[in-house]
C-alpha cells in the first residue's frame, strides 16, 4: 500500500511595504499557520527589524527570512539567523560557494536553508549538490509573471519536479497564488509546505482565509 504523505505545513508570506501592514493580517491568521515568511519586500523596506519583531511576537512559529541570497552568503545568513530567523532563502542561481557558506552558517546557528527555483529553471545535478551541501528546502513556484500572463495552471512538469525533488530528500514548498481550489491537484504528492501570501494577507477576513486553506490541506492530505 502506498503511504499517504503527511499534511503540508501552511506558510504565510508577508510582502507588505511596512511592518504594521504585515502584523494586522498576521495576528488574525496566526492560529492557522505554521511558518511566517518575512517576505523580500518587507525585509527590503524594514530591514531585519521585521524579522526580530515577528520572532518576538510569535516565538512558537517558524520564521523564514526570504532574503534570496545570491552573494555574501555568510554575512547575510548570519544577519538573518541572529535576527531570529529559523530559515533563510537563496536563489537558484547562487554559486555553490555561496550555498556552502549559507549552509555552514545554518549548521553553526541551528538554522535551515531553502533554495527558490526559477520558474523555468531546473538542473537535477545541481539540486543534488544543494542537498549534499545541506540545503533542506526547495520552492517550486508558479511565478507572478506567469500568473499575470493568465497562465493559472500547474503543469505536468511542475508535478514531476515536485516528485523528483522530494525523492532527493528535500522538503518541497509550493507557491504562486495558491488557493484552496488549487490544492486537490497535488493530492498524494510529497508537498511539505504550501505558501499563501495575497490569498491571506489581502483577504477581507485573513483568519477565515487561513482557516479555509488549513481545512483544505487536511482534506487533501488526511
Amino acid at each position: 500500500m502506498t503511504r499517504q504523505p503527511p499534511t503540508p505545513r501552511l506558510q504565510i508570506a508577508l510582502d507588505t511595504f511596512d511592518l504594521p501592514s504585515a502584523l494586522g493580517p498576521l495576528q488574525q491568521a496566526a492560529p492557522y499557520v505554521d511558518v511566517i515568511e518575512c517576505g523580500t519586500i518587507l525585509v527590503l523596506c524594514e530591514g531585519f527589524h521585521a524579522v526580530r519583531a515577528i520572532r518576538a511576537f510569535f516565538p512558537d512559529k517558524q520564521v523564514l527570512a526570504d532574503v534570496r541570497i545570491a552573494e555574501a552568503g555568510s554575512k547575510i545568513a548570519r544577519l538573518a539567523f541572529e535576527a531570529g530567523a529559523d530559515l533563510v532563502s537563496c536563489v537558484a542561481g547562487a554559486s555553490m560557494s555561496t550555498i556552502h557558506q549559507v549552509c555552514q552558517v545554518a549548521d553553526e546557528l541551528g538554522g535551515e536553508v531553502q533554495v527558490e527555483l526559477a520558474d523555468e529553471w531546473f538542473d537535477a545535478e545541481r539540486a543534488r549538490a544543494w542537498r549534499q551541501a545541506g540545503v533542506e528546502h526547495v520552492i517550486v513556484k508558479r511565478s507572478r509573471d506567469r500568473e499575470a500572463s493568465g497562465d493559472l495552471s500547474w503543469k505536468s512538469e511542475d508535478m514531476d519536479r515536485i516528485d523528483e525533488l522530494a525523492a532527493m530528500g528535500f522538503t518541497v514548498t509550493i507557491t504562486g497564488g495558491v488557493s484552496p481550489a488549487d490544492l486537490p491537484a497535488f493530492a498524494g504528492r510529497a508537498v511539505g509546505i504550501v505558501i499563501a501570501g495575497r490569498a491571506i494577507v489581502a483577504a477581507e477576513d485573513p483568519a477565515r482565509a487561513a482557516a479555509e486553506l488549513r481545512a483544505t490541506l487536511e482534506e487533501v492530505w488526511p
